[in-house]
């Protein structure tokens, strides 16, 4: 049974914060805002915290710094899971009055016990329900106990996912699980229902490796005479191998994508394709997203994460990036590479050159990287590969050219590329012969946007200075 079409649509992200915004927690945080957005619904988050001894604030400050980043903004307040322990606590205690739940109080040498014979079995460990029955007045006074939720035990439940279809267990696999512990801590499954209830989610999106759990916390929710949630279990992304996504397949966290060079909206573009669909269409803005959005568009088999497509994909996105913004996000990976801040001048250059450079790069590191010509001082130091293409000849070419360049009276793209292509014919030189040369002058590398192009923005003063550098260099 799903969400009354009449209420309005609640999702939610719910992380547990033990490290980084893993990159699959991304998607399915996407996903969750997207069909809010598709549907008029609210979108929240919640920090689940309840495991003191792993959840940090570095690592909360880490989720909520790359939901930032990717611009996925939810709705209200965060919900932090550790501030509610006294109503999951209310809540299972409630269920113990009503007879919905029970006290046990097996010893952890009996359930120690309950283990080795699963073990010894080969089947999953259950409890046996020992106390389930039992009148509390049998255990020693003062004795410890957990409360425990009393399962069905006959027949089977079927959950109509969105995306997995109709899935059913029988009652008999599932156990009485633990609801409080004993020293009136709530577990994790208490802690999800109770504050998903409370937060009014009527959808949980999530990942297929928590399909189980749906199962276990229909029990509790039905116990509870709660409404029921709809539920769509994603599939795990995995590596290119096709095992499951881990840290032998490299980035697994949202911040070494930003390191990376990656654009935000490259990430949130491709993760949106990597599972999900529609029609031949690839790229998406987010209102376009959300115009067309379903569960049901979701894949049921694993996505596999392929970082040539991801680089194709930011390519798109860097040669449709306005100029002056790629330079505020490159501006301080060059000032790294240069140990220094780029002056305002510095910083007009490489503003006027981005049109030039944008088009070649796959990510902002590399954006970076091919612009350091630009900043150079003279003589400038060339690569093996450039000095390699200033030999005797390479020079005797370049040192020619140089009087051709030098003679142009209009300094633009086309004007010096005009004269260039006719000194070549004149000459009969391949034009690959001058330009090879002279991009090695110039940039001190053997890869730069159109020289034609360098020539103009460097301008007529600093290229012709680069030039006569290596001109005037015995062989």
């Amino acid at each position: 049974m799903g969400a009354s079409a009449k209420t309005p649509v609640v999702t939610r992200f719910a992380p547990s914060p033990t490290g980084f915004l893993h990159i699959g927690g991304a998607r399915t945080a996407l996903f969750n805002l997207l069909y809010a957005k598709a549907t008029g619904g609210t979108f929240k988050l919640r920090i689940e915290d309840t495991d003191k001894a792993r959840s940090t604030k570095e690592a909360i400050d880490a989720i909520i710094d790359g939901l930032s980043w990717l611009n996925l903004d939810w709705d209200g307040e965060i919900v932090y899971q550790s501030e509610r322990e006294a109503r999951h606590a209310e809540v299972a205690r409630g269920l113990l009055e009503t007879g919905g739940a029970y006290k046990c109080f097996a010893s952890a040498e009996e359930l120690e016990q309950m283990r080795e014979t699963a073990r010894a079995e080969k089947r999953p460990m259950r409890y046996d329900g020992r106390w389930r029955d039992r009148d509390p007045s049998e255990a020693p006074d003062g004795a410890p106990y957990v409360i425990r939720l009393k399962a069905p035990q006959e027949g089977e439940v079927t959950i109509t996912d969105a995306v997995q279809g109709a899935v059913t267990v029988k009652n008999a696999e599932l156990d009485d699980f633990v609801l409080l512990r004993s020293d009136g801590t709530p577990t994790y499954m208490l802690a999800v229902v109770v504050d998903d209830h409370d937060m009014g989610v009527t959808h949980v999106i999530r990942g297929d490796d928590h399909l189980n759990n749906a199962f276990r916390q229909l029990a509790l929710i039905r116990a509870l005479g709660w409404s029921e949630p709809s539920y769509a279990h994603v599939p795990l992304i995995h590596g290119a191998d096709g095992a499951k996504l881990s840290k032998r397949h490299g980035a697994l966290g949202v911040d070494a994508y930003r390191d990376m060079g990656f654009l935000p909206e490259a990430l949130e573009n491709y993760l949106l394709r990597l599972g999900w669909g529609h029609g031949d269409q690839e790229f998406f803005t987010r209102d376009e997203a959300a115009a067309v959005f379903t569960l049901e568009g979701i894949g049921r088999n694993p996505a596999r994460l392929d970082f040539k497509k991801l680089e194709n994909v930011n390519g798109h996105y860097l040669r449709s990036a306005d100029d002056p913004r790629l330079v505020r996000l490159i501006e301080r990976r060059i000032a790294a590479m240069l140990a220094r801040d780029l002056t305002p001048q510095e910083r007009d250059l490489l503003l006027r050159t981005m049109p030039h450079l944008k088009p070649r790069a796959k990510d902002l590191n590399e954006l970076a990287a091919s612009s350091a010509f630009l900043f150079r001082q003279r003589p400038i130091t060339l690569d093996e590969k450039a000095e390699g293409l200033l030999d005797s000849a390479g020079r005797g070419r370049l040192a020619a050219l140089r009087e051709v360049i030098a003679g142009v009276g209009e300094w633009t793209t086309a004007a010096i590329e005009a004269a260039v292509r006719d000194y070549a014919e004149r000459e009969e030189i391949g034009l690959g012969k001058l330009a090879q040369p002279l991009r090695a002058a110039l940039t001190g590398t053997t890869t730069s946007p159109g020289i034609f192009e360098v020539l103009e923005v460097m301008g007529r003063d600093e290229s012709l200075g680069r030039i006569d550098d290596q001109v005037g260099k015995t062989a």
